[in-house]
C-alpha cells in the first residue's frame, strides 16, 4: 500500500471522509457533493494523525528540502502545520482569513522574515481560492513561498487551474481516485458508485 491509498484508508477508517452518492452533501459555496471531507477529524485519532503528520514531514522534506517554516491555514491547517513543524524541528506560523481588528492587526501570525522560504499546510483543496489567497498574502509580507502540502485535494479543474495561474505547486497526501478506489476496495461504496462519483468530480 502506497502513501496515498494509506492515508486514503485512514480518513475513511475515521469517518473524516463522508460518501453519499445517493444523499449529496451541500458545501458552504452551495455545491451539491456525493462527498464531504472534514480533516480537523484527523486530530480526534492518535494512530490516524501520527500517521498523516509524518506523511506531511515527510512530504515537505522531499518535495521541499530548502524549506525554513511552515505556515498554517486558518483554522483547519493550523494544528497540522504546528505538528509537522515539530516532527521536523522547524519555525512555523499560520495566515489568518483577515487582518485582526484589533492589537497590532496582525494577518501573519508567528515570525516571518522577507526572504525566508515556507510551505504553506492546507487540510483540504476543492476550488483552490483560500489556500491562494494564504499564498498571497505572504507573498505581499516578502515570503518567498514554495508550495503548498495538503492532506486531501478533490482534484477539481478549477482548483487545478487557479494553483497553476497562481504559480503554485500542491502535493496532496492523498486525493479523489485513490479515495475512491479504496473506499470501494474495502466496501464503504459499490463498484457502480464510482462512475456517479467521477462525473460529479469532474464536472466542476
Amino acid at each position: 500500500m502506497n502513501m496515498e491509498e494509506l492515508i486514503a484508508q485512514q480518513l475513511l477508517k475515521i469517518r473524516a471522509v463522508f460518501l453519499r452518492p445517493d444523499e449529496p452533501f451541500t458545501w458552504a459555496s452551495g455545491i451539491k457533493s456525493p462527498i464531504y471531507c472534514d480533516n480537523r477529524i484527523i486530530l480526534s485519532y492518535p494512530e490516524a494523525r501520527d500517521i498523516v503528520e509524518r506523511a506531511i514531514a515527510q512530504t515537505v522534506e522531499e518535495r521541499f528540502p530548502e524549506c525554513e517554516v511552515l505556515m498554517g491555514t486558518s483554522t483547519a491547517g493550523i494544528a497540522h502545520a504546528a505538528i509537522a513543524a515539530s516532527i521536523m524541528g522547524k519555525p512555523m506560523g499560520y495566515v489568518r482569513g483577515s487582518a485582526k481588528d484589533h492589537g497590532r492587526g496582525n494577518r501573519i501570525e508567528g515570525q516571518l522574515e522577507k526572504g525566508q522560504k515556507v510551505v504553506v499546510i492546507e487540510d483540504l483543496i476543492s476550488t483552490g481560492g483560500s489556500c491562494i489567497e494564504v499564498v498571497e498574502a505572504l507573498r505581499e509580507a516578502g515570503a518567498d513561498v514554495l508550495g503548498i502540502v495538503s492532506i486531501f485535494t478533490y482534484g477539481l479543474k478549477k482548483g487545478l487551474d487557479r494553483l497553476a495561474e497562481a504559480h503554485v505547486q500542491n502535493f496532496s497526501l492523498s486525493n479523489f481516485d485513490t479515495l475512491i478506489r479504496v473506499a470501494a476496495a474495502e466496501h464503504y461504496i459499490n463498484d457502480n458508485d464510482i462512475e456517479g462519483l467521477l462525473i460529479f468530480r469532474n464536472s466542476l
